[in-house]
């Protein structure tokens, strides 16, 4: 199979925030692999692995990152593929302020799509909205998806006012 999306990130301890991402991805079937790139660490490998990620038949990168945020953005500017930023709150970071200030201020012409800090789960739903637009059962599976969210808001309102008379 080949890989969909690819989850990247600068460290392993981002691995705690971009957890989530798997965890929509596997539950809505999209095939995606998980690497540790560094911009800063490993920039050669990020270069090699941004350059040839199209070929591998990669259609959406998401890339976390705390800090400076470098990695989203340098990935971007040696891809065409869309690129969906997730700002990481790291040990040495301003409450992830720093990192979505990085990811976001990205110069013309080098778009970065950007989620919350730290929201790997929208970053997912957006990776497979992308793909949606060529997959059906991808926007069968958002419509569901879709569905259960609202199906729990009525759900919970119903639960917050059962005692309450009316």
């Amino acid at each position: 199979m080949k890989t969909e999306v690819s989850i990247i990130m600068g460290s392993l301890s981002d691995f705690k925030t971009m957890e989530e991402a798997v965890h929509v991805l596997e539950e809505f079937g999209v095939h995606y692999e998980v690497k540790i790139v560094s911009a800063h660490r490993t920039p050669e490998l990020m270069m090699d692995f941004a350059r040839k990620a199209r070929d591998r038949g990669v259609e959406v990168i998401i890339a976390g990152a705390g800090g400076a945020a470098h990695l989203p953005g340098m990935v971007a500017s040696l891809t065409t593929l869309p690129v969906i930023g997730v700002p990481v709150v790291s040990s040495q970071s301003l409450l992830g302020i720093d990192s979505l200030l990085s990811i976001v201020q990205m110069p013309a012409g080098v778009p970065v799509g950007t989620v919350g800090i730290g929201n790997a789960r929208n970053a997912a739903l957006l990776a497979i909205r992308i793909l949606a637009l060529t997959r059906p059962d991808l926007t069968q599976k958002l419509a569901d998806f879709a569905k259960k969210q609202e199906q729990k808001v009525v759900h919970d309102n119903q639960e917050l006012n059962k005692n309450k008379d009316n």
